[in-house]
């Protein structure tokens, strides 16, 4: 969370707001007030609030591509040569750059990151993991491309009842 952000006291409303939205975005203002328990002035007031601590980001809906457009997901995993701030910062901001990796998580244990990736088809794919392996300034020591046969399910959301909200 960025520490420049006001905090907000989650509350049990606030608490109830940010779970309801985060599984169904496409509420109205009305809607979302009658199933939090606000006048739809207070919920507004204090979904703008939480939005503006930056409690959530944004809003976005999620799409079925294989009705739509023909496309390749794949996981793809990257090693750097070093793990220095410098080659990370590099990495990252050339991996922000381009809009197919939707993702970029860093982790431990020998992958320095992993990516969600969409792209229109293999070749297209093998061209951006080339446009970051190629680029010496990143460092990339290895990429290892795992290809999505089926999506058997979608994420529809963090499992907020589960986890152990901060006060």
């Amino acid at each position: 969370m960025n520490s420049d952000k006001p905090k907000i006291k989650l509350d049990a409303i606030n608490k109830k707001i940010l779970a309801t939205i985060h599984l169904n975005a496409d509420l109205s203002n009305q809607e979302l007030a009658e199933q939090v328990g606000l006048s739809p002035s207070a919920c507004f007031q204090r979904t703008k609030a939480l939005r503006e601590a930056g409690y959530f980001f944004n809003f976005h809906t999620e799409m079925d591509l294989d009705r739509i457009c023909e496309h390749v997901l794949a996981y793809v995993e990257f090693t750097l040569e070093s793990n220095s701030a410098k080659h990370r910062k590099a990495f990252e901001a050339a991996i922000d750059a381009i809009p197919e990796f939707m993702d970029c998580l860093r982790l431990n244990d020998g992958t320095d990151y992993i990516s969600f990736t969409c792209a229109p088809n293999v070749q297209g794919l093998n061209a951006l993991c080339d446009q970051i392996s190629g680029d010496p300034a990143l460092g990339v020591k290895s990429i290892k491309t795992r290809m999505i046969m089926e999506r058997t399910k979608w994420y529809l959301g963090y499992p907020l009842e589960k986890l152990r909200w901060l006060e």
